[in-house]
């Protein structure tokens, strides 16, 4: 799995040792209102999340990134892809730790990791991300990526919005 570098992150594999930061992340329940069924999880679902992180790589090569601060080392979010069975396409999707709102760094990460995929681990076509209407901040930075609204769909039980990127990285 490559590591990636930013100006200010460094998106690398999970880690056993994140394990304690990410399943902080898991259980507050602002930053999970809007990812899975909508509520914060417990640490043995973060730890499954991780694991399906880490296997998503090895079945299909490519897959989430841990996002580091690169200055403190501490851990952020996640930023990348997934595409495990059943789902309606490549999706690039990311979540960060409440702490780290509002700095740019999904932003920073999501770009990252899109034109890591279409320029070195071939994610030609389509790519999505899939974002509930009133995921206010997911929808502005999909925007800012360039994705535009393609539908609406049912998705694990919920509403889903499409958003298609644009196929250049």
């Amino acid at each position: 799995m490559p590591t990636l570098h930013t100006e200010r992150l460094t998106l690398r594999a999970f880690a056993e040792a994140d394990l304690d930061a990410y399943a902080a992340m898991s259980a507050d329940a602002d930053v999970m209102r809007h990812i899975g069924s909508g509520g914060p999880v417990g640490r043995d679902i973060a730890w499954r999340q991780m694991a399906l992180f880490a296997g998503h790589w090895a079945l299909r090569g490519y897959g989430m990134w841990a996002i580091e601060e690169t200055a403190s080392g501490t851990l952020v979010g996640r930023a990348g892809f997934l595409n495990p069975e059943g789902w309606p396409a490549n999706e690039l999707g990311w979540l960060l730790a409440r702490a780290h709102w509002g700095r740019g760094y999904a932003l920073e990460a999501a770009l990252a990791a899109r034109r890591h995929g279409r320029e070195a681990l071939g994610l030609d076509g389509r790519l999505i991300s899939l974002i509930r209407a009133d995921n206010e901040r997911s929808l502005a930075l999909a925007r800012r990526l360039g994705a535009h609204h393609e539908e609406t769909i049912d998705f694990m039980g919920n509403p889903a919005q499409v958003w298609r990127h644009p196929d250049r990285a």
